[in-house]
Order: C-alpha cells, then structure tokens, then sequence
C-alpha cells in the first residue's frame, strides 16, 4: 500500500509553475467545493417551523436556453428574448422534480425528458431560470411551504402568496422572470395571481399537454400560466396551445354572476363597475347582463343534490357551490390516492400540516360510486356551455377573501377554505377556460376579477383579456382616487310614509320595490335602525347578502338591541359562509332574547358547521 508523500512547498511551486494546467485543476476544484457547500447551506432548513425566502427559486439553479433561432428569411421566434419560471413539478433532464417536497426529491431518480411544455417554450425562443418553490404535492392554496420556506409576496409581504404555484407567481410579481408556468388544480394559479396582483391564466382541461408534468388529479389539472403583461400571456398562451393566429372575431357579452360578488368582501366599485365603465366605449361588446350564478348552477347540475346536506334549508344559493367545491376534493381526493398512494405509504413522507390531513384524507378516502362524481362534472360543462355559448364571458370574484397573514398560530380557517374553493370550482369542474385580472387593491390587498369562456374558447378569451386589460386599469385608477357623495337628511313624516310603503311591497313579495321605498326613507332619516334592518330583510330575500350584512351593521350601531338586526345579520354572513360571525350575532341575539327560537337554531346548526 502506498501513501503520498508529503512534498515541500518550493517543489510543488516549481511543479504548478511548470504546468499551468495544474492552476486550471485547482481553480475548478476549489470553485466546486464552494457550490457544494452553498448548496448544502441552501438546502438544510434553518430552526423553527417557517421560512421566509427572499427569492422564490428552488437550489441548485438551473438555466435552459433556448433553441437556436432558424436563419433568415425564417421569422423571428415568437418568444425570443423572454425569460421564464417553472413549478417544481415540471420535468427537465438531468434534474429531479421534487414536486414541493424533499422525500419525493430523495425517492426519486432524475428526469430522462425534459417536459413537453417546457420543450415547446425553448423551441419558440424563452430562456428558463429555474425551478420554483411550491406546495407539497400540489396539495395546497396558501404558498406555504414548511421544508423549503414561503416565497415573500412582493404585493403584501406579511401575508401568504397563495398556492400551490406560490414561487412561480411570486417570481413573476417580483419582476424576476417575464412568465412563469405552475399547474391548477383547486384554484393553485388562479389564488396566488389574485394575491400576488398579477395576471393568471388556467386553459381549458386537456387543451394544454401535461407529458412530463407531475400529477395530482389528472381530471382536474391544468398547466397555468402567470404573466404581468397581457401580451406576453396572449404570446405564450398561443404557442402552448398550438393556436391559429387568425380567427373570426365575434361579439362578446358579459355575465357578471351578482351573487358571488356578495361573497366578496371588496366593494362592486373597485369590481363590477370597474369592468362595465371599461367595455362601454369598446367595440364589439353587448350590453352586461347580470344573474344568480348559484340558482342556475342548482337547476342546471342536478347530480349535486345527492351531496347537499340534508339539515341546511339553504338549498340554492352560495351553499351550492360550497356543494360543488366538496364534490371537486373528492375527484381530487380520489385521483391522488390512485396515483400516489403507494408512494405515500412506503416513503412515509414528512409533511406539513395542513398538507398531512390532505394527503392523510386522501388516503383512507373510499367511494365506491364514482361515476356520480364525475356525473356532476359533465353536467357542470353542459351547463356552462348552455349558459355562455359561442359569446358569453362569466364575470365572478377570484377570490372572496384577503390573503391570510404568515405564521398564523392557528391552520387556514374553514371559512377561508370554503369561500375561496367555492370560487374556483367553477373552472375546475367544468373545465373551462379562465384569466384572473388585477384591479388595484382594497385595504392595502391586491384585488383581481376573473373571466371565464366556455371550454375550447381560449383564444377568445386571451383577445378579450389584452383588448379590455388598459381600459380596465384606466377606470381601476380612476376608482381609487373617487369617494362615494354623501346622503342628505329630510323629513320625517315622509320617510315614514316611504316605510309604511315598503313594508306593504314586502309583504306582497315585491322585494326590489321594497328596497327602493326603504332606500328613500334613508335619504330622508338616516337615524333610523328600523329602516336599514327592513331594508336588509329585502336584501335578504333578493340574495344580496353583503348589502343585507352592511345594512344590518348600521342598524346595529344605531340601535344596540335591535334582534331583528342581529338575526338578519346573521343569516347574510351564514349565506357568506362567514360561520363564527355569524354565529355571534345569533348569540348575541340569544343575550338580549333568551327564548328566540331562530337564534337558538340557527346557532345549534353553526356550531355544527364549525366542528
């Protein structure tokens, strides 16, 4: 056995000096021992259970260039000079996908191909910078990620990015990269776009290739795009989904679903008038028209009244949706334990905790009639096919809630959960094509709106989105430096006489008549309780929940024990899916009657509904 023998330091001067190649195999020696090492640093997760990053790339970085430009007389390739990001769940060569968690990164071996998507990008002239941080498996809607730490939200740095594309969004929002790819599943686009204030975009299912992209529920899932620019969107939707550049154009008519925007807790200024002040000198758009989304979903998708609860009486409404949504985790349970459950239960996976109940669910989920699912999925497709046709745009809230702050000591709330999940069912379950857009923001949070067309219609809908998207941020502008004109006061008498009128509308069921003698009474006596909590009571019937809510509010601030406030109030957050609001109010209406039956009920069956 021989041993190196230890050489003085003058005899290996004179050997580098002699070989300058040497200089060359110590230069590169020590250069990757250092990126060994800050890999190493990147990658051990630091003391406590999060971590907040500065950039949202996954280490070790990678760059993908882009196939050499065609000589002329060729045309320039489409997205040359374009930078973009991708998932943690896309495939590239060479590399392991770790799709958001690190024991699937160690149980896995490296990608033998590159991602079709991924592939089709680089041919057309973008540059790829990386890999970025997600949810684990795909499994979540916050952006939260426990092992490799929460990308910032350039937009609200204190609040979550939203997820399950949480570094991709966050990559684009911070200027880093011109687009980047994620996937959507739930909503994991359509969330963090909304939160981070930039344009997402999910494509209608299957229209996009998912060859070498990780699964979580094939029947739900879809490559999804974000972009800051609305030209780059409509330049990269179009080479992904392989479209004519050429087409028809036609009329476009908007359908702003009024009930969902009730959901919603930004005023329908900064939304729903933003938008139709913005399409009113554009050409070719018809006259809005505007409708109860819910009740027609609830007549029109007969399957899901085999998953309603059988104790609520709220049979239409926003619970048909919280209906839809809970149909859509079980496809998505069911999907993910097909696909993973071997997986899952070999490696015993270290997860987070909102992602462990998922996954755990997931697992142990068994039903043995899934055709009724899938049922309620083709009936859903059929119904918005019906509704929009070749023309129709749904307008509806992205999200219902402002992002949620970081290092929440409790998990995501149920009312989170419900209200943003019954939102993006709508395109998940039916499968059709849907861009979420900023509009400013309301308390300091980004706020988005989102259109959908029917499933094929994407080309139609990316030419709406960049044909309407200045305008839109013309009127967005001109929204958040106006204020609401004050009310005036007037006679007593009269206003009362205006009530009188209002109750006797209500009574003969004509609530929008009853709304506006209510509303004139106010003009006239904006000191009465009784006026607004009437008025709520029609609001209440026309499905206006927020308007009902606001009212009630003025009511309850005018009169401290007005019941009837409280209760109305009540049942308008309840319809909001706000359960423990709602469940104070019908407590505190329990204080000041003990023996209201109603409050008693009602908060038995929130309780309920909470647990």
């Amino acid at each position: 056995m021989w041993k190196l023998q230890p050489q003085p330091l003058q005899a290996i001067k004179a050997n580098v000096s002699s070989n300058p190649k040497t200089w060359i195999i110590i230069g590169l020696t020590v250069a990757g021992i250092v990126v060994l090492a800050e890999t190493h640093r990147r990658r051990r997760p630091r003391a406590g259970t999060q971590i907040l990053l500065s950039e949202p790339f996954m280490e070790p970085r990678f760059q993908l260039i882009p196939f050499p430009q065609p000589p002329p007389p060729a045309a320039t390739q489409l997205l040359a000079t374009l930078s973009f990001a991708i998932s943690d769940i896309f495939d590239v060569k060479g590399n392991v996908t770790g799709f958001g968690s690190p024991d699937w990164a160690r149980t896995h071996e490296a990608a033998t191909k590159t991602a079709f998507v991924v592939t089709t990008l680089l041919k057309n002239g973008a540059t790829c910078y990386g890999h970025t941080v997600m949810d684990e498996l795909s499994f979540g809607i916050t952006g939260e990620n426990v092992h490799y730490g929460t990308p910032v939200n350039p937009q609200l740095q204190s609040h979550i990015p939203g997820g399950s594309s949480s570094g991709s969004a966050v990559a684009v929002a911070a200027g880093l990269v011109d687009f980047a790819l994620g996937t959507d599943t739930t909503g994991c686009v359509r969330i963090p776009a909304s939160f981070c204030g930039v344009i997402g975009y999910r494509p209608s299912h299957g229209a996009v290739s998912m060859l070498g992209v990780l699964p979580n529920s094939q029947s739900l899932d879809a490559v999804g795009i974000f972009a800051r620019d609305p030209s780059i969107l409509r330049r990269v939707g179009h080479v992904l989904l392989q479209l004519n550049s050429v087409e028809p154009k036609r009329a476009r008519h908007l359908i702003f679903a009024d009930d969902l925007f009730q959901l919603s807790k930004v005023p329908t200024e900064k939304t729903v008038h933003v938008v139709s002040k913005a399409i009113e000198h554009l050409s070719g758009y018809q006259p809005p028209k505007h409708m109860n989304f819910s009740q027609y979903i609830a007549s029109s998708v007969p399957s899901l009244k085999g998953f309603r609860e059988e104790s609520t009486k709220h049979q239409n409404g926003v619970f048909t949706l919280k209906t839809l949504s809970s149909v859509m985790l079980l496809i998505q349970s069911c999907e993910f334990k097909t696909n993973h459950e071997e997986w899952v239960k070999s490696a015993k996976p270290k997860l987070g905790p909102d992602v462990s109940d998922r996954v755990r669910a997931a697992i142990n989920f068994t039903n043995e009639n899934m055709k009724t699912l899938y049922k309620v999925r083709t009936e859903m497709r059929a119904a918005l096919q019906s509704l929009l046709k070749d023309d129709g745009i749904l307008v509806i809230p992205t999200i219902a809630d402002p992002p949620l702050k970081l290092n929440r000591k409790k998990g995501r709330s149920s009312e989170f959960n419900d209200r943003t999940l019954a939102l993006t069912s709508i395109a998940s379950m039916s499968g059709c094509c849907q861009v979420t857009v900023p509009v400013g923001k309301h308390n300091d949070c980004p706020i988005s709106v989102s259109f959908i067309a029917f499933h094929g219609a994407d080309k139609f809908l990316l030419d709406i989105v960049l044909d309407m998207y200045s305008s839109v941020q013309e009127k967005v502008s001109i929204a958040s430096h106006s204020s609401p004109l004050p009310d005036t006061n007037g006679n007593m008498d009269a206003s009362e006489l205006l009530k009188e009128k209002g109750n006797a509308a209500f009574k003969g069921r004509q609530w929008n008549k009853a709304v506006n003698y209510y509303t004139e009474a106010i003009k006239l006596n904006m000191m009465s309780a009784t006026y607004y909590s009437n008025r709520a009571a029609a609001y209440l019937e026309l499905g206006c929940f927020q308007q009902a809510e606001e009212d009630c509010s003025k009511a309850i601030s005018l009169d401290k024990k007005n019941v009837k406030a409280y209760l109305r109030r009540g049942t308008a957050r309840e319809s909001l899916l706000c359960y423990k609001e709602a469940a104070q109010d019908f407590k505190h209406a329990l204080v000041l009657e003990p023996q209201n039956k109603v409050a008693n009920l009602a908060e038995k069956r929130l309780r309920k509904l909470m647990t």
